[in-house]
């Protein structure tokens, strides 16, 4: 493969690597809201090792006593808190949640897995990139790499989605799936592309073709 080549994965994948940290440290995969109550608004965020519920809490101005509808306007109060998520009392892991907790806490751990894999590959890039030999050889091992990276992300991307479309956690009953998961969803759509592109040009590199193996194509000794 081209030099140029391995230089257009390497900051291709290095988006993808950070689209993946980017999701992971988020806790806006699944959000539920609840706006049934007119004093108060309570919604909460779930990240992959983080519950974070904001509460926003009405107080009417001055409210008539002969009719408390009547007032001169409301005050809103905010309460932010986040907390480990899920643990063993607060989440009943240990009990009616044990199955859920195993397979969120499960999908935290491949998530900073993928991201290990992430950063090995860019290293594999650099290393592979500085010499002729190498470049000729290292894309199968850059490609698998990065394959390896998206179908971590998809385990976790599966993971998700099956404990909110199951209501396996009965917190989620009304929840959503929030902007960290589509930008995890983005990440490994990004990684199968790039791992796909960079096997289709190692393979026509090998086969001589100029546009991917450029004036040094690869061609067979003839004896």
């Amino acid at each position: 493969m081209r030099k140029i080549s391995y230089v257009l994965t390497f900051f291709i994948a290095t988006a993808v690597l950070v689209l993946n940290v980017f999701s992971a440290r988020q806790t806006n995969w699944i959000v539920t809201k609840d706006r049934e109550h007119t004093n108060a608004h309570v919604s909460v965020r779930y990240g992959l090792d983080k519950r974070c519920e904001r509460q926003v809490i009405f107080v009417p101005i001055d409210p008539d006593p002969a009719d408390p509808s009547k007032n001169k306007g409301r005050l809103a109060y905010t309460d932010y808190v986040c907390r480990k998520f899920p643990t063993r009392v607060t989440d009943s892991c240990e009990t009616d949640n044990a199955g859920f907790c195993a397979a969120w806490t499960s999908a935290g751990y491949l998530a900073e897995l993928a991201i290990g894999f992430g950063c090995i590959t860019l290293f594999a890039i650099l290393v592979g990139a500085s010499s002729g030999s190498r470049r000729r050889r290292v894309w199968r091992a850059v490609s698998g790499l990065i394959l390896l990276q998206a179908a971590l992300e998809i385990i976790v991307f599966s993971i998700i989605t099956h404990e909110l479309r199951t209501t396996a956690y009965p917190a989620f009953a009304n929840g959503g799936f929030g902007g960290a998961y589509y930008i995890h969803v983005a990440s490994w759509i990004a990684g199968i592309v790039l791992g796909g592109a960079v096997i289709t040009t190692g393979i026509s590199a090998e086969k001589g073709h100029k546009w991917a193996a450029g004036n040094r194509a690869y061609r067979p000794i003839e004896g």
